[in-house]
């Protein structure tokens, strides 16, 4: 299966300087060029991309369809610009992705219309190549993830998934039930405590921040690696509910100095420019550090993380394209780009 996780190497000497005089290759002095190789695709990742393509077929065709033309010309322009707009990528993604098309196809003296989509797919993976980033499991014990998000965006699913592929790799967990206004959230996830069997702290009716500070303490007293909080969902809207989400991690951070080391942020893929300002908002509230992007799975335009990536870049750990346990996994930039522009 393929890997969600890369635990941060232990720390290595460095070669002492030459005394001879010259650069040092692969020293500490001067590093290597990191030419990157293609590496042969995994089958589960094929699968994976056979499903995420599946999932963006929707806006992808939409796209894809101002490039069937004859020639490259203004009309071309245009109708690339409303698709974009129409698939979410806000206004500031879409300028930039034109004037990235126009450029290149300047420079390159491209005529055919397939080859401005092809100029296209770059572009999309260039805009969205800083939302790449692995979650790093093992700098801290235990690693303490506050995750947060609105009401029906997938959070407690996407955290049960994220708990069975930790548990996969040989880490550790406990769960801390946060969610205390919601009963079946805390039924939910100690369900996924069970199935994945790991640890879970829950308190029905107690305080969402005691909760936490008891789960962060006992990870750390168990010797847990990860400890995951399941905050309640709210709208960002509800400012009292934002003021208890900015006390959990507080609490967070006097069970743990050093935590919570990763606050994520779960969002439905199908709400649009909404998740967005989702995005704004808890970041503004929390330091956001990551986010997990659920239900891109047909109906979904997709779009938003090239506004994402333009107007507020934080990282997009997972992308989610159903229910299923494999249906969560990495955020690639590259094979982003090529499934919405299939």
């Amino acid at each position: 299966m393929f890997s969600f996780f890369r635990k941060k190497p232990a720390a290595t000497p460095a070669p002492a300087p030459s005394t001879t005089g010259g650069s040092l290759i692969g020293s500490a002095l001067v590093q290597p060029m990191e030419i990157p190789v293609p590496a042969p695709v995994a089958p589960e990742r094929q699968s994976w991309m056979e499903r995420l393509s599946a999932g963006l077929r929707k806006t992808g065709s939409s796209i894809s369809q101002v490039f069937t033309g004859a020639v490259i010309d203004e009309t071309l322009y245009e109708e690339l610009e409303t698709a974009l707009l129409m698939a979410d990528t806000g206004v500031a993604a879409t300028q930039f992705l034109l004037d990235e098309v126009r450029r290149k196809v300047q420079q390159t003296g491209a005529t055919r219309p397939v080859q401005a989509k092809n100029i296209l797919v770059d572009a999309l993976t260039k805009l969205l190549l800083p939302l790449q980033k692995e979650l790093v499991i093992g700098e801290h014990q235990p690693t303490v993830i506050m995750v947060a998000g609105v009401n029906g965006a997938g959070k407690t699913t996407s955290i049960g998934k994220l708990t069975k592929h930790l548990a996969d790799d040989g880490e550790t967990v406990l769960l801390a039930a946060a969610d205390t206004f919601r009963a079946a959230a805390r039924e939910q996830l100690a369900v996924w405590a069970d199935r994945n069997k790991v640890e879970i702290v829950s308190q029905e009716g107690g305080d969402p921040a005691a909760v936490s500070f008891d789960a962060v303490t006992a990870g750390k007293a168990r010797g847990k690696d990860v400890v995951i909080v399941d905050t309640a969902g709210r709208l960002p809207t509800q400012l009292h509910l934002m003021e208890e989400l900015r006390k959990i991690k507080r609490v967070v951070t006097k069970a743990e100095p050093s935590g919570p080391h990763e606050v994520l942020l779960v969002i439905d893929g199908n709400t649009g420019q909404n998740a967005l300002s989702q995005v704004k908002t808890f970041d503004d509230a929390l330091k956001l550090t990551g986010l997990v992007v659920t239900k891109l799975d047909g109906t979904a335009k997709g779009g938003v993380l090239a506004a994402i990536a333009q107007e507020k870049p934080v990282p997009v750990y997972f992308i989610g394209v159903g229910e299923k346990l494999e249906d969560l996994e990495t955020f690639n930039a590259r094979e982003f780009a090529l499934a919405l522009l299939q």
